[in-house]
């Protein structure tokens, strides 16, 4: 009877041991140039299955009743399957997120990330798109086929992507058209932003601005940075 008591408390305890610890420290007490490293390391949590889902408290909620000071501004796709707070294991406060169909970054985005930097003093801009975005493979058929006839506001969303540079210096013959159309879409959001947020240049010069693209992998569920070529 001892042996089989003892055994249980070892197993209870083995398994209680192995889960991941939450960690005391909040995002915005991180120093700023490391929270890119810190937010991916929040996401390798997640691929692999092993959130601590920081900052998901009703003591967290009432605590941001007095403001919120978010260290990151996320501009992401409304996919349903891509939530950046759960991609990169973050909880209330953490991250400043701007959504639409598409991680599209005109007007009323870069309004929304101006307002994060400016008022909120967001260190870190990250443009998000993902694996198999249906915005991209909406502008990937109309390239291809215009005889397809979308509602309005969606022909919207395509025309802007067709607009972009990015998406034009594009071989159409290659294929992985569509990877490469999701990468220069991200490429061209991050572009805008550093052209129209005010002062952008002095800011990512002195190390007070990051401005990153990034692609989520739905498959694996993970985040890899998206670079200039």
């Amino acid at each position: 009877m001892m042996r089989s008591s003892l055994f249980l408390f070892l197993l209870v305890w083995s398994l209680f041991s192995c889960q991941p610890k939450p960690v005391d420290q909040h995002l915005e007490q991180i120093p700023k140039e490391n929270l890119l490293e810190v937010l991916l390391e929040g996401n390798l949590r997640f691929a692999e299955d092993h959130p601590i889902h920081p900052d998901q408290t009703l003591e967290r909620l009432r605590d941001l009743n007095q403001g919120q000071h978010p260290v990151a501004a996320i501009i992401s796709c409304s996919d349903s399957r891509v939530p950046p707070e759960l991609v990169f294991d973050q909880g209330l406060g953490d991250l400043f997120v701007i959504r639409n169909a598409g991680n599209i970054v005109s007007d009323y985005e870069i309004g929304s990330v101006e307002y994060a930097v400016e008022v909120l003093g967001v260190p870190l801009v990250i443009v998000m798109g993902h694996t198999n975005c249906g915005a991209i493979h909406a502008f990937a058929d109309y390239d291809h086929d215009h005889s397809h006839v979308y509602p309005e506001y969606i022909q919207k969303i395509i025309d802007y992507i067709n607009a972009e540079e990015e998406e034009k210096a594009i071989p159409r013959n290659i294929p992985n058209f569509l990877e490469k159309a999701i990468e220069a879409n991200i490429l061209h959001g991050v572009h805008e932003l550093k052209k129209n947020i005010p002062h952008a240049d002095s800011l990512i010069a002195h190390n007070q601005l990051r401005i990153v693209g990034a692609l989520y992998d739905m498959e694996t569920g993970k985040v890899r940075l998206v670079k200039d070529e």
